[in-house]
This record gives structure tokens, sequence and C-alpha cells, in this order.
């Protein structure tokens, strides 16, 4: 007789620039987080689904990056940190992942949700790679002190380190579930979505200080035709200075961006791509309600 099905959503939560992006494509084995070295670089809440069998077992694993968790400034930060909460109302496990360079900040929002909620957390210490065992030690005795009964794993993301340990945690923890979504999807988002974060990507690659935060990527037109896809963005940005320095001299900075964007997009599509790129002025978008609506955000 087969064993039952399990499915479940399991939210990646944690303070900018931990290494949740990176956690999230390597468990789901595809590249669908745009990753950076600068923080906040995950606006949105993204869906990654694995599909499979362990033991016997069938099972579905929906996986949430989400942005991470900052007190807000401005409305695109209440937008974001609306994508983590409703993350963790609808998670079935918890990967609440920090580094071995982390220190624990009280949220009040993220605090009051740890210390109340019946969800399964697993603790994810990132980034061992990059200290020796004297220092590693260390970091798991200050997290069992913030994270007294919950289990502690020490990871590398980058390095795939431990992170089988994490997959048998999760399926242990699965509810039994039909599947939520059809398993021929990979992610709930749609391929204009992915576009844009390449782009974005790019921008936060190339350039410094408040250039990347400022800038918003809309895909205007994503025509697949058989032998190219024709892909056209507006990059918004809140100031006419910040314009002149995305464009650089004589273009070559959007220039340099657009080639870097172009050939990750012909390796994610896996076709030639024609990509135009225009960028407009939208003073304090990052302020404005009906703006962050009209670009996807949710502000309810």
């Amino acid at each position: 007789m087969a064993s039952p099905h399990k499915s479940g959503f399991i939210s990646i939560i944690g303070k900018p620039n931990v290494g949740k992006s990176t956690l999230m494509n390597a468990l789901v084995g595809e590249r669908l987080s745009i990753v950076s070295s600068k923080a906040q670089t995950t606006r949105h809440r993204i869906l990654g689904m694995l599909n499979g069998e362990f033991e016997g077992t069938p099972y579905q694993i929906v996986y949430s990056d989400t942005p991470g968790v900052l007190m807000p400034k401005y409305e695109l930060h209440k937008s974001m940190m609306q994508f983590v909460k409703s993350s963790l109302e609808d998670a079935d496990v918890v990967l609440y992942v920090t580094d071995v360079f982390d220190e624990y900040e009280d949220l009040e929002f993220l605090t009051n949700w740890k210390d109340h909620t019946d969800t399964p957390i697993l603790v994810l210490l990132n980034k061992i790679d990059l200290v020796g065992t004297e220092k590693l030690q260390e970091r798991l005795d200050y997290w069992r002190q913030i994270f007294p009964d919950k289990p502690i794993l020490p990871i590398s993301a980058l390095e795939s380190v431990h992170l089988d340990q994490i997959f048998e945690h999760i399926v242990a923890k699965l509810p039994v579930h039909p599947p939520f979504f059809d398993p021929e999807e990979l992610t709930d988002k749609p391929e204009k979505f992915f576009a844009s974060e390449i782009i974005r990507e790019k921008i936060f690659m190339n350039y410094k200080k408040e250039i990347p935060y400022s800038c918003e990527v809309v895909v205007t037109s994503f025509k697949d035709e058989p032998t190219i896809l024709r892909i056209a963005t507006e990059i918004y940005v809140e100031r006419v200075s910040q314009r002149a320095i995305l464009i650089g001299h004589k273009g070559e900075s959007i220039k340099k961006v657009g080639i870097e964007a172009r050939q990750d997009l012909e390796k994610f599509f896996g076709k030639k791509v024609f990509l135009e790129q225009f960028i407009k002025v939208e003073p304090d978008w990052r302020a404005k309600a009906d703006k962050l609506r009209s670009f996807g955000y949710s502000l309810d």
C-alpha cells in the first residue's frame, strides 16, 4: 500500500543578507531568487516547488523565499513585511535563517510570533564555511539562548553543507495533504517576473549606495516568438540625478547592465533575447502606495 501524499509550505525568514535566497535556490535546485551581497535584495515572496518521493512517501514542498525582516522606513518596506507576515501565517514549517555574524534583533512582530507560534521552527546558522570551530561553537551557544527549545543546524547554503538534513527535517514535519500545485510547476511567478528580477539583479551588482534600492524594473512587453524572446522594460528611479548615474557616461553603464542581463535571460529562457530598457523618473515611488500597487506590491 502506497504511503499518503504529504505537502506543505516552508517559509524561509530572517534578517537581510543572511543567505535566504542562496538557500532557497539550493533547496529547490533552480535559480529562482536573485542573489546579491547587498542587503534587501528580495522584495517579494517567491514560491519554489519541489516534488518527489522520500523513503516511499510522495511529497510536495512549497518553499517561500521572503524579504529580509527589518523596521519599515518606506511604504515599500511595509509591503515587504506583509509578504513575510503572510508567509508565516500559512507556514507548516519555518526555516529561521541567521548566520555566524548575525545578532538577534527584537523586532516586535517577529518576536511575538516566535514566542507564541505552534509552527515547527528549524534555526539555520548559515555561512559556517567562513569561521573556525571555536567561533562556530560560540555562535551556536548564542543562538541556543535565543531559541532554547528549537533545533539549530549549522549550514553553508553556498557550499551545500548539511542541506540534506534540512530536507529530512522538513519531510518529517510535512502534513498529509494532496499537492497544492501541479507537479510540473516550479514556481508561482510568471516568466515576466523573473525577467524583471534578473535585470534588477544586474543593477544591484553594477551600482553602489542608494541606486539599486531606488530602482524598480517593470516588464512592459514580453513577446515569445519562435526564434527570439523580445522583452521591453521600464526602469524607475526616484531622482533625475539617479537616472544620470544609471545611464552612465555615453550610456556605458546601462549598456553593461543590458549585456549582462541578456546573457542570463538567454540562459534562463533557453533562447535568444532582444532586450530594450527605458529609464523613467518617478519621484519617491517607494513611498507612494498607488505606485507600489501598480508594481505588484501588496499593502493590505
